[in-house]
């Protein structure tokens, strides 16, 4: 009867603890090995989209990966630096698009269009498969990145595709407009763009009056966020060259 009883009483704890196991494999998320998206060359380019969720116990940024050659991985997760000073500033980009879009721009008479903001990765990006409540995500593993491979942007909401291809375009370049540029007057989305860029860098971390300049001539205006500036991508935002429409 005793064995009986201290069977019974290890079968007890036997199926507590495997419950116990079971409970803690649910809530931990499953991770498969770091894998390296884009080119050791390239530009990647992590695009939020204003949700968060709580991974290794803080909040980080959800978006959207673009790469080099174009294809977009979406459910991606930032983790580790510069997560907090992301969502930040898309909050920021978020709130002047609410302000501002719709009204007129007063130099082209164009409306404004809506901003979003992109932080671009230079080299391969560190990319973690995870499973979190059945859902699949991609992470970033944003600490073994070097910091000076990072560096932010905003452009047209639009055109940020366009951005990070024109940006891995041999050939492409950037430069600023200069004040009493014709581009300003420009009756399109460019001009604009070149207007609306600057006005934001009255707000918060940003600089605009940039432009990346395509070999066909294409320009795409974009600005450059202070708090967050690698130094191997200062040529994107601490460049002499000045934009000529007729060059």
């Amino acid at each position: 009867m005793g064995a009986l009883k201290y069977a019974v009483v290890g079968v007890v704890v036997a199926v507590v603890v495997i419950a116990a196991a079971l409970v803690l494999l649910l809530q931990t998320p499953h991770r498969v090995p770091v894998q390296y998206f884009g080119s050791p060359n390239g530009y990647e380019a992590f695009v939020p989209n204003g949700q968060t969720i709580n991974y290794n116990e803080h909040t980080d940024p959800v978006g959207e990966l673009i790469l080099p050659n174009g294809k977009t991985i979406d459910d991606v997760i930032w983790d580790g630096q510069y997560a907090g000073t992301i969502i930040n500033n898309h909050n920021q980009i978020d709130q002047l698009n609410s302000q501002f879009v719709g009204q007129t721009d007063p130099i082209n008479g164009q409306q404004y269009v809506p901003l979003q903001d992109l932080y671009v990765i230079k080299g391969q990006v560190p990319v973690e498969n995870v499973t979190i409540n059945g859902q699949t995500y991609y992470v970033i593993e944003a600490n073994k990145i070097n910091s000076a491979d990072i560096a932010g942007f905003y452009t047209y909401q639009g055109w940020v595709d366009n951005f990070v291809e024109a940006m891995n375009t041999p050939g492409t370049y950037a430069a600023s407009v200069v004040g009493n540029s014709p581009v300003f007057q420009w009756t399109n989305t460019t001009g604009t763009l070149v207007y609306q860029t600057q006005l934001y860098g009255q707000y918060g971390s940003f600089a605009g009056r940039y432009v990346l300049v395509l070999p066909n001539g294409t320009i795409i205006p974009y600005g450059a966020i202070g708090n967050i500036l690698g130094a191997s991508l200062n040529n994107f935002y601490s460049t002499n060259q000045i934009y000529n429409p007729s060059s």
